[in-house]
């Protein structure tokens, strides 16, 4: 696996670069749709690939241990062999859907037990246990097991979880480097900085994390529900310090504003659920803004959803036809709907890349940020 740095944006510190995997070559900066039990919602691998030109996704730990389970996962030949998707897939480790179910479980050194969503069931995650789960699951880049802290947080919780989950990493990194992938591909690991919103935390967990030398870094425990000058002073402390010359994953974030202002701060890979989620409820992301389809308002409109978009569902499909669906509850809607803002989302850091690349990143993104946060 090799991350190359081709670009640097001249009026802020936003960075294009390649990341060549077993699976494929990824252009950063990067928007990777969610597909947390296997499959992003709504699309099809073809839709992915065609429409949406996803390049990589996810997938995530415990739901992927729960169901369909890690041996039906190792029969088929690891997670590609099994979703049908040849190209790269990230691996969350379990460690925010642990944080998710606060009620259902207990941390400790050791690692942490909680209960099944599914039927109660009990269970527990080690460092180790983590690391050997993902080798199973196969997928190209895989994450180190932490705590996420909530927000707010208080300073002696933030310091105690940010040791915890440096300790952790120790342990992954030890059982990762001393086992071998499954399935004959590369796989590499990312650790994650955590310290809730403050500086000297993040400062910290930022240089340890660095110290790992591990391929990529992520940085983990913000879009959760701090302020979004928050976030962004946070990245700025951990950017500043993480390696340049390897790529930086921002875990869960978030909206086409988030992005673009992340990707300023050198930002090279994103995730988030909201492109999908909020699809099925009717909220689409445009270029010019937030469109609630279910409102009166666009009821007899029979405009393109969007027409200047390349994907076949903003053609062939109007505002008009699209809020009728969601208003009849059709299942339609959902898949029109999720190709529509994931298109859009990959958009956005393609556009992205190319400004950054002709040195017009920064001036376009201030108008951007302005245009995609209003409502329509």
């Amino acid at each position: 696996m090799k991350f190359s740095l081709l670009h640097n944006d001249p009026q802020s510190k936003a960075r294009a670069g390649t990341l060549e995997t077993d699976h494929g070559t990824i252009e950063t900066p990067i928007f990777m749709p969610v597909g947390t039990a296997g499959t992003v919602k709504a699309v099809h691998q073809r839709e992915l690939t065609d429409d949406i030109k996803a390049r990589i996704i996810l997938g995530n730990t415990y739901h992927l241990y729960l169901r369909p389970g890690l041996d039906v996962l190792e029969q088929a030949g690891g997670l590609h062999k099994f979703n049908g998707w040849d190209k790269p897939i990230l691996t969350d480790s379990g460690g925010y859907q642990i944080f998710s179910l606060s009620n259902n479980r207990k941390l400790s050194e050791e690692g942490a037990q909680f209960m099944s969503h599914i039927d109660g069931s009990k269970h527990f995650f080690t460092p180790e246990s983590v690391m050997d789960i993902q080798r199973t699951i196969g997928a190209d880049i895989i994450m180190a097991f932490d705590e996420c802290t909530p927000y707010p947080c208080e300073l002696n919780y933030a310091r105690n979880s940010m040791g915890l989950t440096h300790r952790w990493l120790d342990r992954c990194v030890e059982r990762f480097r001393s086992t071998e992938p499954k399935y004959g591909y590369d796989q590499e690991l990312f650790p994650i900085v955590q310290g809730s919103v403050y500086k000297d935390l993040r400062i910290q967990s930022a240089e340890y994390i660095a110290g790992k030398d591990c391929f990529g870094n992520a940085i983990g425990g913000l879009s959760v529900g701090e302020p979004a000058e928050d976030m962004y002073a946070m990245t700025e402390v951990v950017c500043n310090i993480l390696p340049k010359e390897k790529p930086r994953y921002l875990m869960g974030v978030g909206t086409p504003a988030n992005i673009l202002e992340s990707i300023a701060l050198g930002i090279d890979m994103f995730d988030c659920v909201m492109p999908t989620r909020n699809a099925r409820h009717g909220l689409l992301f445009t270029k010019n803004g937030i469109i609630n389809i279910k409102n009166e308002k666009w009821k007899n409109d029979f405009s393109p959803i969007d027409e200047t978009s390349d994907c076949f569902a903003d053609k062939q499909y109007s505002k008009a036809y699209l809020r009728h669906l969601l208003v009849c509850g059709e299942i339609l809607a959902s898949q029109i709907a999720t190709l529509h803002n994931l298109h859009f989302y990959l958009w956005l850091v393609k556009e992205s890349r190319i400004r950054i690349i002709d040195g017009t990143f920064t001036e376009w993104k201030n108008k951007m940020v302005i245009r995609v946060n209003q409502r329509l």
